[in-house]
């Protein structure tokens, strides 16, 4: 089998698009293509998907609000762990233990559940959010794939 065919081998892609609402798809299949080589599983999949469209839509929506910014998307495995960075240079979190807290928005008017970190929490793994006001904020996400998730939820 060819090296960069096997399962476990260490890869990572970095791609940056602009803020539009409509990116937020483009990054769930550049993420969904990306994880296939760790044949996931269709839950893990969809699970993953979910958590870059709210971590992809915060950008849109809180850190550039009314403008156009970019967004850099930075996938990357290593053995069956997925590990998923997506970052902006908007406004920044103020406080982001607020942000994080289930049903919290700062965009009330727009409709917005609050859910966004709560929905990565949950379909992710393990969850880490910097910030600083007016430089942007970075989501960093990783998940086990297959087999590995119940070893690594038992840790």
């Amino acid at each position: 089998m060819d090296k960069d065919m096997r399962v476990g081998t260490e890869e990572r892609v970095s791609v940056e698009f602009e803020s539009y609402s409509h990116n937020e798809q483009f990054a769930r299949v550049v993420t969904a293509v990306f994880v296939a080589r760790l044949n996931p599983t269709l839950e893990e999949l969809e699970d993953i998907k979910t958590a870059v469209s709210e971590a992809v839509t915060n950008c849109v929506i809180h850190a550039y609000e009314d403008t156009v910014g970019i967004i850099r998307m930075e996938l990357e495995t290593r053995e069956k762990e997925l590990t998923v960075r997506v970052r902006d240079w908007g406004l920044g979190i103020a406080n982001i233990d607020r942000a994080r807290e289930p049903l919290y928005t700062s965009k009330p008017s727009k409709d917005r559940s609050g859910m966004g970190f709560t929905f990565m929490e949950t379909f992710m793994d393990r969850l880490e959010v910097t910030s600083e006001e007016g430089e942007g904020t970075m989501v960093e996400m990783k998940k086990l794939i297959g087999e590995a998730n119940l070893e690594y939820k038992a840790v």
